[in-house]
């Protein structure tokens, strides 16, 4: 039975600009304006850890988090389709699952710096080949897209296979599980700064763990996702939907939350 991790965050923290800012509750987070082992420095807050996804038993979020989707009691409540209309996807016990050819789904809270956990399951049997198999995708902020697609013993282009960032990096390695078996995602997401006029003052950067492997290591994003193109940045909101994409490929996605990080 594999066993899906739940994600260490403090392996990635140091690598991120964002988390020099003040928290709240923490003052500032920079060593030089503390004596080394200052006992007067705040103390974090405490939260209970996550908790692992083992098989059908559907692990638990941080105490701190954001549920975006925690079972089919919560039905898909936090979610809509792109043109407003309540999301329409199947859910099931304990899943929601693509129904092809409706239209993507985002959530109707936008979001900017996240910790992001997403957990999604290719179908079995596997139908299809190379794109056209066990596809869909996360994107963050509608725009930068961390790819799904089943890619067990399934070859295509390597900037768009699992844990992708399309078009832009492929991951450091294949960690895909076998088709019907639970993936995790987690992911961190430090997004675009722009200045007052629009122009670009920072790139979004990118972290994903691919079922607790390292995939994608604080990638810089060259811009938005794109399919053959590689779209500039253009300035947008500081806080936009995370979104799921409908490929025509019934995905299956379960236990989604995030913790937001600005």
């Amino acid at each position: 039975m594999k066993r899906i991790m739940p994600f260490i965050a403090a392996v990635l923290f140091a690598a991120s600009p964002a988390l020099a800012q003040d928290s709240e509750g923490q003052g500032s987070r920079t060593p030089a304006d503390w004596d080394v082992h200052d006992r007067d420095r705040p103390r974090p807050a405490v939260v209970s850890p996550a908790t692992a996804s083992v098989g059908n038993t559907v692990g638990q979020p941080p105490s701190d988090a954001i549920v975006l989707f925690g079972g089919a009691a919560d039905g898909l409540s936090g979610w809509e389709h792109f043109n407003g209309d309540p999301a329409g996807w199947k859910v099931a016990d304990g899943y929601f699952e693509v129904v092809p050819r409706t239209g993507g789904i985002r959530t109707r809270q936008g979001f900017g710096d996240v910790q992001l956990h997403v957990e999604w399951s290719a179908p079995s049997p596997p139908d299809g080949e190379d794109q056209d198999r066990g596809n869909s995708g996360v994107f963050l902020m509608n725009a930068y897209e961390v790819q799904v697609l089943d890619s067990y013993e399934n070859d295509t282009y390597p900037d768009g296979q699992a844990a992708a960032l399309y078009g832009q990096y492929p991951p450091l390695v294949n960690a895909m599980s076998a088709p019907g078996e639970w993936n995790a995602y987690d992911i961190v997401f430090r997004r675009p700064r722009f200045d007052e006029d629009g122009a670009l003052v920072s790139p979004a950067y990118v972290t994903v763990f691919h079922n607790g492997v390292l995939v994608q290591n604080h990638e810089e994003m060259t811009g938005p996702s794109g399919h053959r193109s590689r779209p500039p940045y253009e300035a947008h909101a500081d806080r936009l939907p995370i979104s799921l994409q409908d490929h025509d490929h019934p995905v299956r996605f379960r236990n989604i939350w995030l913790r937001e990080l600005e």
